[in-house]
């Protein structure tokens, strides 16, 4: 499968607020890595706005972006969540999650205004967070032995590849990030070497 080098996410949290007929809507948006970031980010906002009657969101995730998850806590189905997943699949944006904290005003807005609401507070919290381009990785970890240094950091320098950490002593460990679109020949080219160890271990 071909990967694309890269994708947009956000570039910082950031909130936007929009009203109707009484109700107010914040949009608390989030970048995030893993679907384990979900949960504490939602219980925060619960905790924090306790009084408010609904917090919906949808959160996308992985550079493929196929990765996604909607709650409508509450909403008619297909009012609230699905209308804030649109706004992230429309502006090609992952790793992401957007919270709207809705406070009810008294008057039903009814299925179309229940929609713009969310999809509108969507879109202004978005805006509020920005945008930016970031490259698919994969991080892997390479072992070898400190003779191999030089060997090693030749793939590393003609690859372009970003070291994370790295430990050296008589057997040296290095995470790295490789692009995606780089993986199976800088892999190959690790293979090649004898006795190195190469570990896959997660993705960004």
């Amino acid at each position: 499968m071909l990967f694309e080098d890269t994708y947009l996410t956000v570039k910082q949290p950031a909130e936007a607020t929009f009203s109707d007929r009484g109700s107010k809507f914040t949009a608390f948006v989030y970048p995030i890595l893993s679907a384990a970031d979900v949960k504490p980010l939602v219980i925060q906002l619960k905790t924090a706005h306790h009084k408010a009657n609904h917090h919906c969101w949808a959160m996308r995730l992985s550079t493929d972006r196929s990765v996604f998850k909607v709650n409508d806590d509450g909403e008619p189905s297909g009012t609230a969540g699905r209308p804030i997943l649109n706004v992230l699949l429309s502006k090609n944006i992952t790793n992401t999650l957007i919270v709207v904290v809705r406070y009810f005003g008294g008057k039903l807005l009814g299925v179309p205004g229940l929609i713009n609401a969310y999809k509108t507070v969507a879109e202004e919290g978005l805006k509020a967070a920005g945008s930016e381009e970031k490259v698919s990785s994969d991080i892997y970890s390479v072992g070898f032995d400190y003779l191999q240094m030089n060997e090693v950091m030749k793939i590393i320098k003609e690859e372009n590849i970003t070291i994370l950490q790295h430990e050296a002593d008589n057997t040296c460990t290095f995470q790295m990030s490789i692009p995606r679109s780089k993986v199976n020949q800088t892999i190959n080219r690790f293979n090649s070497l004898n006795k190195i160890k190469v570990a896959y271990q997660f993705s960004n």
